[in-house]
């Protein structure tokens, strides 16, 4: 697929001046949203989250109006988590769905467990490179990390989605080696915990990962 702008795909109207102006993008509702995760043609919701994530992005990144991306942004807080993953959780890893859903899943794992997450991305503080392309305050609190995730969703609906994605992977890489540390430090007291943590932080990394190469695919132009 060749790289190109976004569009809403919709039809245009002209206005009085005879000039021809594009409709604004119109977002479904939260219970439009909610059917579509709940077909049961496995084909035909495979198809239509994709639909709805190339939708969602053009819509972004043409509305001017931000109540529309910050309601984009907000969306795992509008439907719930369970929703948006039977929407994209199947999705291929690099694919605009498959990516979309890693940047809700961070933003939701670190919005209902902020002090842990707080305390693993301050143990990953070796991780200059990966620290540096995230962008969080330093020292990060709670706060400050659900502060980040928001402001990386927003950089998806508003900016260039491929950095937002490379933001979120070195997010993911920093966390998850500070989650690597806190196993270290637990492994001879509870090595079940330290097993249990190592375990996360492998998932974490694949999560980076997809988004990174996610990012690529959008950069040659090979992203669905």
């Amino acid at each position: 697929m060749a790289r190109h702008r976004q569009t809403t795909g919709r039809g245009a109207s002209s206005s009085a001046s005879g000039l021809v102006r594009p409709h604004r993008p119109r977002l479904s509702e939260p219970d439009e949203l909610a059917r579509f995760a709940g077909g049961e043609d496995p084909q035909e919701v495979a198809a239509a989250a994709s639909r709805l994530a190339h939708a969602l992005v053009a819509g972004g990144r043409a509305e001017e109006d931000p109540e529309v991306v910050e309601r984009l942004v907000g969306l795992v807080r509008e439907l719930g988590v369970e929703t948006l993953a039977e929407l994209w959780a199947d999705a291929p890893p690099v694919s605009l769905a498959g990516a979309l859903w890693r940047l809700y899943a961070l933003q939701e794992a670190t919005a209902r467990d902020g002090e842990r997450w707080a305390a693993w991305y301050r143990a990953g503080h070796a991780a200059h490179a990966a620290r540096a392309v995230a962008g969080a305050v330093e020292p990060p609190g709670p706060d400050e990390l659900r502060r980040l995730t928001d402001t990386i969703l927003t950089g998806a609906y508003r900016s260039e989605i491929d950095v937002a994605f490379e933001r979120a992977g070195a997010y993911g890489r920093v966390v998850a080696l500070g989650q690597v540390e806190h196993a270290a430090a637990a492994e001879a007291a509870d090595p079940a915990l330290a097993a249990g943590l190592t375990r996360r932080a492998a998932r974490l990394v694949s999560t980076s990962e997809a988004l990174e190469e996610a990012a690529r695919a959008f950069r040659n132009g090979s992203l669905d």
